[in-house]
């Protein structure tokens, strides 16, 4: 039998409610309907959550999105609703999501929406995507003796050049 979208989220008793820690998870292959033109409008969605005795069984987050496909819906609204069912299903202490939506009519819009239990005082964090990491360049510093040896006049003759170049 196919696996079908489903509005129902399920969700198991948290293993260690005691405890504070962060579950975040994306997912990159949303699709929601535009409720003006009925084209399809993609986005990624970022959850972010610290949970208190619930937490969400991911699959049946999946079948939840993937509930979406043939809605209608304006991107803060669609963000917002999923905030609401989420809460609803959970009761987090904290819980963040955000909508990235892909470019269309040249626009790219992000849509966060945050929800903070009324006895928690740690403000949630916006999820973030993964930042790949960067190569960085290894300092340049100057040799010992090195502008010495230029003399004295060598940044004077420089600035005049730079002088010469903007007339």
């Amino acid at each position: 039998m196919p696996t079908l979208p489903s509005s129902t989220l399920q969700t198991f008793s948290n293993p260690h409610p005691q405890r504070d820690y962060e579950v975040r998870f994306e997912c990159p292959e949303f699709t929601c309907l535009c409720p003006l033109t009925a084209q399809p409008d993609f986005a990624t969605i970022r959850v972010a959550y610290v949970p208190d005795r619930q937490c969400v069984e991911l699959k049946s987050f999946k079948l939840y999105l993937w509930s979406y496909r043939n809605q209608g819906a304006f991107h803060e609204d669609v963000t917002n609703r999923i905030l609401l069912d989420l809460v609803a299903a959970l009761e987090p202490r904290w819980l963040v999501v955000e909508a990235e939506f892909n470019v269309r009519g040249g626009i790219h819009t992000t849509v966060t929406a945050r929800y903070q239990a009324p006895d928690e005082t740690t403000p949630p964090a916006p999820p973030s995507p993964p930042t790949p990491p960067t190569s960085t360049p290894p300092p340049t510093s100057t040799p010992a003796g090195c502008a010495e040896a230029r003399g004295p006049d060598h940044q004077p003759k420089r600035k005049e050049k730079l002088r010469r170049r903007e007339r």
